[in-house]
Formats: structure tokens, C-alpha cells, sequence
């Protein structure tokens, strides 16, 4: 049974940095894989942030390029993503979602939907 848990959120001052982890257990070795964060704000819609692939490729959504990185620790089985310059509107729960599959990694057309195994949240929160 794939298992993903996230740790790492927080409250952080406006242009601060947090690091996010996801930890992964359960998962097939022959997963080609995509990991991916989503995140949701109060009264809006999910959104996917960043996503990676198994031989590491990594894509991300405008609002983040530049900001955000995600990376993993193969041998650990963990994903993390690095948050820096944090914005206010950055303020939501985040999650981190699997999928056996590489090729639902692609922006702009990252989607929840395709992601059936997903951790329970860590929330960040930015002010000013």
C-alpha cells in the first residue's frame, strides 16, 4: 500500500523559505513514477505546483518557477520541495500526490486527477 507523508510547513514572514518533505513507502521499484505537490487555498481550487519524474526531471507552474524546487533522495524514498522568497498568496495546504505513471508530470496540464495515492497535508502559512 503506497504511503505519502508530508512534514515541513509553517508559518514563515513574507520573502522567508520553508523546505517541505514528502515520504514515500509502499511503492512498486518498477513505478516509472510522478510525484507531484498540489497545493489549495481557502475558497480556491486545487492547483499543482511541481511536479518529478523518476529520472528526475522536474516542471513547475508559473506562479513558483524560480521560487520553488523540488528534489529527491532516491535511496530515502523522500521528495522534497524547496520553498524560497515566499509570497502571501503561497498561504495554503499542500500535498503531496503518486502516480505509477511519468507522464502525467507535464505542466500546464498536471492534473489532480490523475494521481490516486495522495498524502494528508502540511500547511504554510505566509504574512506580512
Amino acid at each position: 500500500q503506497v504511503q505519502l507523508v508530508e512534514s515541513g510547513g509553517g508559518s514563515v514572514q513574507t520573502g522567508g523559505s520553508l523546505r517541505l518533505s514528502c515520504a514515500a513507502s509502499g511503492y512498486p521499484s518498477r513505478w516509472s513514477y510522478c510525484i507531484a505537490w498540489f497545493r489549495q487555498a481557502p475558497g480556491k481550487e486545487r492547483e499543482g505546483v511541481a511536479s518529478l519524474h523518476k529520472l528526475g526531471r522536474t516542471a513547475y507552474a508559473d506562479s513558483v518557477k524560480g521560487r520553488f524546487t523540488m528534489s529527491q533522495d532516491t535511496a530515502a524514498s523522500i521528495v522534497y520541495l524547496q520553498m524560497n522568497n515566499l509570497e502571501d498568496e503561497d498561504t495554503a495546504m499542500y500535498y503531496c500526490a503518486a502516480s505509477p505513471y511519468d507522464r502525467v508530470c507535464a505542466f500546464p496540464t498536471l492534473s489532480g486527477d490523475n494521481f490516486a495515492h495522495w498524502g494528508q497535508g502540511t500547511q504554510v502559512t505566509v504574512s506580512s
